[in-house]
């Protein structure tokens, strides 16, 4: 080849030797990563996330904290403990902001399976198969974006470091030993004292919240399943049995197929197509323990 004044490239050289296995490959470095700036305005993205963590001074037993922030400012808008988060706390969660704030662009969360269903664990979320909380968001047009790495979930991972150093303490300071007196507290008193701490202005003026009236998103975020009327005009729902009252609608609604709606406080209500046909409270706390 040097007889006839040929050289070869470097890329034809490497590629040869490579596949001769006469060099190893150089290891690919990753893309270079920014911190992704914030959105311009409260209410075009929100993050709904939950840190497990002993938060009750004096409990030892471990509660998610559910919170919901706001990408452009990381004021939170609703937190409070459950035992276990799941689709009813974050149901519950989205309400709340829904009712004191109105309705918003973008939802960013993990890939929990009440969020997204995964059909191969580790891959892609379906697009198409949507969970409750999913199908709660698309009903409303709220755009819901899976996070796929630690990175992508900054925002959240920030504020659960700082509340798992502040709010215990605060929790101690006033008292406070219950789940439920906790509860009251950081929605009375906390969220308003941390936003007041750690909120930062948005870059952009106004707001992209929209109003929007509680009978619009009520009856989209909740639980919703179908059953079939039993010959004794009732419907079975874990444990419970509803009997559905006299309608003017009809005689009776057995066999007929309703649409069954569990709100996250545990109301539920009764659908035969655009009717509302019967309403049940949430049952009380000795209730559950005789329909369990």
């Amino acid at each position: 080849m040097k007889r006839h004044n040929y050289k070869l490239g470097y890329t034809v050289t490497r590629v040869n030797l490579q596949a001769a296995g006469l060099v190893r490959p150089a290891p690919r470095r990753s893309a270079h990563r920014r911190k992704r700036p914030r959105r311009a305005l409260p209410g075009e993205m929100l993050h709904q996330d939950a840190s497990r963590f002993a938060w009750l001074s004096g409990d030892a037993r471990e509660y998610d904290l559910v919170v919901t922030l706001d990408d452009a400012t990381s004021a939170i808008y609703s937190a409070f403990l459950v035992e276990e988060e799941g689709t009813a706390s974050s149901l519950r969660g989205l309400g709340e902001v829904l009712e004191r704030r109105g309705l918003f662009h973008e939802l960013h969360t993990d890939r929990g399976s009440h969020y997204f269903y995964t059909p191969k664990a580790g891959e892609m979320v379906s697009k198409t198969v949507l969970t409750q909380v999913g199908r709660a968001l698309a009903e409303l047009g709220i755009h819901h974006i899976a996070a796929y790495s630690p990175e992508a979930r900054g925002r959240s991972e920030r504020a659960f470091r700082t509340l798992q150093d502040r709010l215990p303490k605060e929790l101690r300071l006033a008292g406070i030993t219950t789940a439920a007196a906790a509860n009251r507290w950081i929605a009375e008193t906390y969220i308003a004292d941390y936003n007041a701490r750690f909120a930062v202005a948005a870059e952009g003026a106004g707001t992209a919240f929209v109003a929007i009236d509680e009978d619009a998103w009520r009856d989209a975020m909740c639980v919703q399943d179908y059953r079939q009327v039993g010959n004794d005009n009732t419907v079975r729902w874990k444990g419970r049995i509803l009997q559905i009252p006299p309608s003017r609608l009809r005689p009776h609604f057995v066999r007929a197929k309703v649409r069954l709606n569990e709100y996250p406080d545990g109301a539920i209500a009764l659908f035969w197509g655009p009717h509302r046909i019967a309403d049940f409270p949430p049952l009380k706390e000795e209730q559950t323990d005789m329909a369990a």
